[in-house]
């Protein structure tokens, strides 16, 4: 059946299906003007760079290599700059650097950034003082301020999110190609709130380690500057392919392969509110011949995995397909490695990503959502101990986190507390890890596949 829904696939057959999560509008006309002009735009990324992304994750498909995804929960019209762009980006480069010396193991950097606007939501409709208003679906569809003009769907912002999404695009590029990213620059990349505390005493140890090793190699007569990959990094973009307007209208033929590419990032997944089998976001990412993912919770049945796995990986080719675990803490161990024998025995060559956030929300005494460090990582390490009884290869980890110093994920290093998310909590949506956290994950993550 996948083989033949591409042979009739188009970058608008998902019109014909059933699309979940979609805003609703309140102007047609304006929405389509605003998309043709987005169609008009010039791609965000290119289709060599996503086949260079496929063939890196095949390596993580084989366990050869890991994936770090990582970025904001929703990125925000308004807390938009250089200084949190290349903030966000120093504590994924920390992160992939301790997993990869830690472990000996290149780590695939993945962001979630220059795309990541647009949130699925539980219910369509708020109530705010006494007044029910649609809710917030992120600064791509309309404004966080809890007012009905400002929840009023806008398809103008579809260009204001393309817009910032080049601009981080750019920044992002220069960052990882024009020296901010050459590792003997490692200690550059520490900020104030990591570099006073424990997990920033022990990346400094790292980072030392690795001045010493490249002092080595030079003595030992080694060009260190003749070696590309000492001086620049790789670095993708992604997110969740929700608003399906925007997705078709920079979906692009590759005019060297001529296959279709989804340009507003290089890879995107649908989530565990979207993944209908017979539904419109699956059948839109079968036809992209980008890297895809689906992100599976506790309900989810063997049967129906690997039934995505056959819409999403029909010719079952190692790099096309991620699936994202996000069960719970108390739930990974029971719930994953059923899914996982499937899909082995299914024959498909997914990466396995655990992602320890989602499924680990909760709602504090003061109404904050927000999530506790000790539950992340016991998602993680559910997520290896089910790995190793599925005998599957732990394929990376997807984590919400900013470069900022915020206090929305209770404890970590820091011990924070209910009382202190008050304090600095500036998240559009979701709660996220800050710096320190973030570190101190990656520190404890490299110990369990060192341990496996």
């Amino acid at each position: 059946m996948a083989s033949e829904q591409l042979k009739t696939w188009t970058p608008s057959s998902w019109r014909g299906r059933k699309a979940e999560q979609q805003p609703e509008w309140p102007d047609e006309h304006a929405l389509e003007q605003n998309l043709k002009v987005l169609s008009t735009l010039p791609p965000l990324v290119f289709a060599g760079e996503a086949r260079a992304l496929r063939r890196s994750l095949a390596e993580v498909a084989e366990g050869r290599a890991f994936v770090l995804q990582a970025g904001d929960c929703a990125e925000s019209f308004y807390d938009f700059s250089a200084d949190s762009i290349r903030d966000k980006l120093k504590v994924i480069l920390q992160m992939a650097i301790v997993l990869t010396y830690g472990t000996g193991v290149p780590v695939v950097k993945v962001g979630r950034i220059a795309g990541q606007f647009a949130k699925p939501r539980t219910s369509p409709y708020e109530v705010v003082g006494g007044e029910q208003i649609p809710v917030f679906r992120g600064h791509i569809v309309n404004d966080d301020a809890p007012t009905a003009q400002g929840r009023r769907p806008d398809p103008s912002r579809l260009i204001a999110a393309y817009h910032q999404s080049a601009s981080t695009l750019n920044l992002l590029r220069a960052f990882t190609k024009g020296g901010f990213a050459d590792l003997s620059q490692v200690h550059m990349w520490n900020q104030e709130f990591v570099a006073s505390s424990r997990e920033g005493e022990r990346y400094e140890a790292t980072a030392g380690e690795i001045e010493r090793a490249m002092r080595f190699m030079a003595a030992c007569g080694i060009d260190l500057q003749a070696e590309e990959a000492l001086h620049q990094v790789d670095f993708y973009t992604s997110h969740e392919a929700l608003i399906l307007g925007y997705e078709e209208a920079l979906t692009r033929r590759d005019s060297l392969s001529g296959d279709w590419y989804d340009t507003s990032a290089h890879l995107l997944w649908c989530g565990e509110r979207t993944r209908q089998l017979d539904g419109a976001h699956l059948h839109f990412l079968s036809g992209i011949n980008n890297p895809v993912a689906a992100k599976v919770g506790p309900g989810a049945t063997p049967d129906e995995v690997v039934k995505i796995c056959d819409i999403l990986d029909p010719r079952r080719e190692p790099g096309r397909l991620t699936l994202i675990s996000r069960m719970g803490t108390g739930k990974v161990e029971s719930s994953l490695p059923p899914l996982q024998e499937a899909v082995r025995a299914s024959g498909h060559p997914v990466v396995w990503v655990c992602d320890p956030m989602h499924g680990n929300t909760f709602t504090s005494e003061s109404g904050r959502k927000t999530r506790h460090f000790e539950d992340v990582m016991a998602e993680i390490s559910g997520f290896f101990a089910a790995c190793a009884e599925s005998g599957t290869w732990p394929g990376g980890v997807h984590v919400e986190l900013t470069g900022d110093s915020v206090t929305e994920c209770l404890g970590g290093a820091e011990e924070i507390a209910e009382d202190d998310l008050e304090l600095r909590y500036t998240t559009t949506c979701d709660p996220r890890l800050n710096g320190r956290q973030s570190l101190d994950l990656a520190f404890r993550v490299a110990e369990l596949l060192r341990a496996g």
